[in-house]
Order: structure tokens, then sequence, then C-alpha cells
């Protein structure tokens, strides 16, 4: 890696917003911070040791996963399309005063809906507004030829579209959700439609749904807007397929070109069969350094969790890291065997399960710019169980978000932490442990147990992303403190693992509060399912004290007393929640997500949100992805460079003028 920072001029691209890369001593992570919410750059280390190949290879499948963008921005609410296009013209043409502290407010607003993809909160899921006026917001669309009055409506509407994904269970949570996947259809027309279809002797089903739209004609009728080429969002694919051919020329090898094919396929036809061949081919393909994600995936918006968001991600394998990762998929049988759930919903042999600590080199779709740190793929139950899956884990973005940390002023830990001690403790092992649970999280827990044969995929409906995201999580929990992980060298002694016990259940019961607007209920899966461990186990260890909620000069702390105790807690709600996953048990997965992961306390939630306020942080991070450059000589590529953007409205700008589709 070198050391020098070049500054140079792209067509199309600001000189001043680019350097090429530079060494960890003087590269900026930190580039922008607004409203809730702080921008930063990655690295991305290794790129000079890849071949021109592989990296012509990186090229054209980050190109495929760009195309998808304005797919995620349609499938989170049918008006940001028109929005965000009015918002470009603003940005790109208005000549008034732009120091004022309307345009100021207006910017803000731009930035938030480019970060959301789209009108509502990423996390919060909540529609957020502009703190300008609405005659402001019309004075500005005017001046520059780009009046709606439906658009500017919209915008400051506050019943229009409230909730990206609604979880107000005393309404239908199909009709009051904002995202694109059903049309004049209620929650009990979907489950039938899709009922009808489900064989429940299929050993090897389909995910019915995962990549369409349900919709009632005219008629009465309901039928699926497939997306495909020539369908439901044609225009976008057709680019993405058409950069996945010119990746494939130069694919590392036959299995990765297999792969690519498939899954040409798959956009061209609609048909979820071939999305299945895919991903086990997928699965299989092992050898090669670089890797992708690029598809309808993860179903965490759709109120049904059935259908899924479009994302892409590009990444190659760090070797030496990946050595952890390695030593754990290797033992994952020994894991599954010791693990504390009934015999029944274990898998008597783990196949196929990899795993790999990654560089990402581009986000794409719902993982751009919030960016997740760990990747466990296929979903597909029935292939996690006869194929296997992989597992990663993002090297350069935790190293990002350590790195703008430290450029961040002081704050979390000093002020929620109990003791010195705890200071301590986290500052020894905190990385370590964090990382490694997201290993244990993403190649283990994802990976681990199994249904019953009469169990289907989708029996747990509203509530399987958040149950799943606590499996996966109880599982990592429990192994942090297994002796086995000090024998195979993973973590230096017995004390490690409870750096992690108490930062989770301190994030769990209280920090991660901070995401949220006072008032509002805990509606993010991920954030569901931290609480509904943290407030189970407290509850749960009342009568020992295990946790103990402390107060000193005013301010609230959760201490952990007996970390053996809590190991042995986490160990109970896991059987627990894999018995509900694996017998497909409704009404007790409801039970526990509606008792312990909604309903935040609200003399707490306005304790954690002043305390977390006067600190000035952000609690929410997001990525600017670097820009990877052909280099010509003689009219001919002879290398690919990597350049890195430092303005985030730049990249939006630029990324809507090239990739926009639909």
């Amino acid at each position: 890696m070198k050391t020098i920072v070049r500054m140079i001029a792209i067509a199309g691209i600001s000189a001043s917003a680019l350097s090429c890369a530079g060494g960890q001593e003087d590269f900026k992570y930190l580039v922008d911070e607004f409203a809730d919410l702080k921008i930063m750059r990655y690295q991305v280390p290794g790129w000079d040791d890849l071949t021109l190949q592989q990296k012509e290879y990186v090229y054209h499948l980050a190109e495929a996963a760009k195309y998808g963008r304005d797919i995620i921005w349609m499938q989170n609410c049918r008006y940001n399309l028109p929005v965000r296009k009015t918002l470009e013209t603003i940005l790109e043409n208005y000549n008034g005063d732009r120091q004022c502290e309307d345009f100021k407010h207006f910017e803000i607003y731009a930035k938030r809906v480019f970060f959301s993809n789209g009108v509502h909160h990423h996390y919060a899921e909540d529609k957020f507004f502009p703190v300008c006026s609405k005659e402001y917001f019309a004075e500005l669309m005017k001046a520059v030829d780009a009046y709606d009055q439906r658009v500017l409506t919209f915008i400051y509407d506050y019943d229009a579209c409230p909730q990206r994904k609604s979880t107000d269970k005393t309404k239908d949570i199909v009709v009051e959700s904002a995202v694109n996947f059903y049309e004049g259809v209620t929650k009990e027309e979907v489950e039938d439609f899709y009922a009808k279809m489900v064989d429940p002797a299929d050993k090897t089903p389909v995910s019915y749904g995962l990549n369409s739209k349900v919709v009632k004609g005219a008629d009465g009728k309901i039928y699926e807007e497939v997306y495909k080429v020539g369908g439901l969002y044609g225009p976008a694919l057709e680019k993405i397929c058409a950069e996945l051919e010119k990746a494939a020329l130069v694919a590392e090898n036959d299995t990765q070109k297999e792969c690519i094919a498939d899954l040409i396929e798959y956009y061209r036809t609609g048909d979820l069969e071939l999305w299945d061949k895919y991903n086990i081919k997928w699965v299989k393909d092992t050898l090669g350094t670089v890797d992708f994600v690029n598809g309808f995936v993860e179903d965490y918006n759709d109120p049904l969790g059935r259908k899924a968001t479009w994302e892409g991600l590009v990444n190659f394998k760090d070797k030496e890291a990946s050595r952890r990762t390695e030593l754990i998929s290797e033992n994952a049988q020994w894991f599954e065997d010791n693990s504390p759930v009934d015999s029944r919903f274990k898998k008597p042999q783990v196949k196929g399960v990899t795993a790999k600590v990654i560089n990402v080199a581009t986000l794409a779709g719902d993982c751009y710019p919030a960016a997740p740190i760990g990747i466990n793929l296929p979903n597909a139950d029935w292939i996690r169980r006869e194929h296997g899956s992989k597992s990663v884990t993002i090297a350069n973005l935790t190293s990002a978000y350590s790195k703008a940390a430290q450029e961040a002023p002081k704050g979390m830990l000093g002020e929620f932490a109990w003791s010195e001690e705890e200071i301590a403790l986290e500052k020894k092992y905190g990385d370590i442990t964090g990382d490694l649970h997201t290993d244990l999280h993403e190649c283990l827990g994802h990976g681990s147990g199994q249904l019953l044969p009469t169990t289907s995929p989708n029996a747990l409906g509203e509530y399987s992303s958040t149950l799943e995201e606590a499996r996966a999580d109880l599982f990592g929990l429990y192994y942090l403190a297994d002796p086995k992980l000090v024998e195979l060298g993973i973590i230096p002694d017995m004390e490690a693992y409870k750096a992690q016990y108490q930062s989770y259940i301190r994030n769990g019961l209280f920090t991660q509060f901070t995401r949220i607007e006072l008032g509002k209920k805990n509606t993010e899966a991920h954030m569901q399912n931290r609480k509904l461990i943290a407030d189970w186990c407290y509850e749960k260890g009342l009568a020992d004290n295990v946790i103990e909620k402390k107060v000193r000069d005013g301010k609230t702390y959760f201490v952990v007393n007996d970390f053996e105790a809590l190991r042995s807690l986490f160990a109970e709600l896991l059987a627990e929640v894999q018995r509900i996953k694996s017998e497909g048990d409704f009404e007790a997965g409801k039970a526990l997500v509606e008792k312990y992961a909604v309903n935040i306390d609200p003399e707490l939630h306005k304790e954690v949100k002043d305390r977390y306020n006067a600190l000035r942080l952000r609690p929410y991070g997001g990525f600017l992805n670097p820009e990877i450059v052909p280099v010509k000589k003689s009219g001919k590529v002879v290398d690919y460079k990597i350049v890195y953007n430092d303005n985030y409205l730049d990249q939006m700008l630029q990324y809507g003028k090239k990739y926009s589709t639909l």
C-alpha cells in the first residue's frame, strides 16, 4: 500500500474529491455528519495484489451492482423516485442563495433521503420531513422548472405513507405499509394467495413471492408482477445482466461463470427455481478470491417477511484474516453437536459451511450507504441443510467504523459504562470479541439447526426476521464463552467473552434506543432481536441479580454481575427460539417478540436520548464507495485504480446520472 496521496482528475469526477489509496496515517474516514447520520469512507486493502483479470472482474460486478440502485428506491416506496429526481434537479441547477438557513435545511433533507434510499428512516422506518417550509420548497422547485404539486404534497403530508413497514397489529400491516410490494390487497388476501401455492410435502420449496409484487387487478383477481427483464424493473435488470455478461468473460473459474449464467437466466425469466440453482452453485464457489452478492435477497422490509429487497456487494478475500473464520467453519459440526438445543432440531450432518473475512470493493442497493458488517447466505433453509452456506465478516468496514470513531469526539463508553474495570475490559477485548460474535452469528448461528419436516419456512410470518436474528445472536453469545475458542486459539483467555456480554446487555437494554425517536416503538428486526434477548435475560435473572440496574448521580447503568449465569440464560433462550423456529410455533414466537422486543420504557428512553445528545454523536453510519477507474494506455485498459471520493452529495448525484434506469 502506497503512503503517498496523488490528486488526479478523471472525466466526470471532481479532482478535488479524489485521492488514490494512501496510508492509514493520511486517510480521513469521517467525511460528513448531519441529522442522526455520519458518512464514512472505507479503504480497500489488498487491491494492488489482485491480478488485472481479477480487477476487471470486480469492476464489472461493481457496475452490475450499482445498476440496481433504482430498484431499491422503488421497492421502499413507489413515490421515492419522483422525490429523488426532484431533489437531484434542485441540487444540480439551483442558482439562488445556497448559504441561507432554508437551503441548508433543504440540503440536509436531501442527504437524509439519499441515505435512506427514500423518504423513510432507514432504521426506524418512519417518514421524515424537511425543516424548511413547504412554501420555500415550492420556490426551489419552480426555480429549476421542476414544480410538481403531487410530489410537493407527498413530501409534506404526514398521513401519506407514514411508515415504510408497519408493525401496528391493530391494523392491516400490508395496507398500512409504504413498501411497494403490494397494491390493492390485504394481509389476509396475500396469505391466502401464497397458501394455495405451498405444498407441505415439498422438501425443496422455492421462496414463493421473493421476487414479485402482488397486485389486485380491476377485475378483482390477484396476481404477481414478477421482477425480470421485460417485466417489473426490467430496464434496470437489463443493465445488470449486460454487466454480468462482461464479468463472466473474466471470471476466475468455471464455477463462477456457471453461477453468473444461472443468475442472468433467472433475471431474464424470474424463475425462482433458477434462483435456487444459482444459490447452490454460489455456495460451492469457495476457491475464487473474488465474490459477490447480487439479487433480491433479504426480506426485512416486508411486513410479512416474504418479499426481498434488491442488494449488491462485491468483495475479495482477506486471506490472512480469514484463518479465524476458517477455524470456526472447520469445527462447525462440533459446535452443532454441542449446542444447548433439543437434539431433534440439530443437523446430524453440517454441510458446506464456509466462512471468510473479506474486503468490500462496492456496496449497492440495500447495502448502500448503510452496510452490513457480516453476511450469511443463502437464506433458504433447505439449501442450508442440503448444501451449506457462506458466511463473511467485512473487515474493511469494521475497520472504517473503528477509525471513524477515533476521529470523532469521545463518547459512548465513558458515558454508559458503570466502572473503570468495565471500560478497561472493553478496550482490551472489545474489538476481537465484537468481530468474533459477528463470525459466530453469521457462520454458525444462521447455519445451525433445522426445521422439522412438517414445518413451513414461512411459518413465523412477520416475526420470522426478528426471531432468526435472535437465534443467530444467541448462538454466537453462547459460544463466545466456550473454552473451545481458547483451545482453538481464537480468543486469548476466558476473560475475553465478558467484554461482549457486558456491551451486548448494555446496548440491548439501553443504549441502542438512542436511535429511536421518543414515543416510538422498537420496530427494526436487529434492534428487536437485541432487546428481546437482553430484556428476557434481565427478567429471568432478576431473582439472582444476574443483571443489575444501578443508578448513580441520577444516571442509569446496567451491569452484569454473574457472567456464567448469563451464559446459562442465553442457552435457555436459544433452545426455546430454536424450538419455535423448528416447529413453526407462531404464537410462541409472537408472544416473545411482542412482550420483550417492541415497547421501550419511556423514562429510560428519554434518559438515554438526553445523555447521548449531550455527547453530540451520530448513532447511524453509512459509506461512500470508492471509484474503480480503468487506466488506459494506447486505448487499452492496462489497470484499474481505486480512487476515493470525499464528497457525499457528489457521489449521490453522480449515481443519479449514471445509474438511473427506471
